[in-house]
């Protein structure tokens, strides 16, 4: 099971991947915002950073996905080594348990 700890450190990953692309393409925080159909910037800016525990869900992530011509996969890379990591530290605990 995944802690808070690596579930956050996820989300944070996948925030690192949206500003990425976003950037790459030279699209504002509030240009993806109002394509997403929001009316302000904190949607974005918030989970691009995990402030205040906002995160993108899969809803926003396919359609930012859909806005920046970006396959999914490439704003979920790095998730699975976090996970991958998270399973070995799991391991070690029981082993030495």
């Amino acid at each position: 099971m995944l802690s808070e700890e690596q579930i956050l450190k996820a989300y944070k990953k996948i925030g690192q991947n949206v500003a990425k692309a976003r950037k790459e393409r030279k699209i504002s925080q509030l240009s993806l915002s109002l394509e997403m159909g929001y009316k302000s910037v904190s949607v974005v800016s918030f989970a691009e950073i995990c402030l205040n525990g906002a995160h993108f869900n899969i809803a926003h992530l396919l359609e930012i996905s859909k806005i920046l011509g970006v396959p999914l996969n490439h704003l979920l890379d790095g998730v699975q080594e976090i996970i991958d990591m998270s399973n070995i530290e799991q391991l070690n605990l029981d082993y030495l348990k």
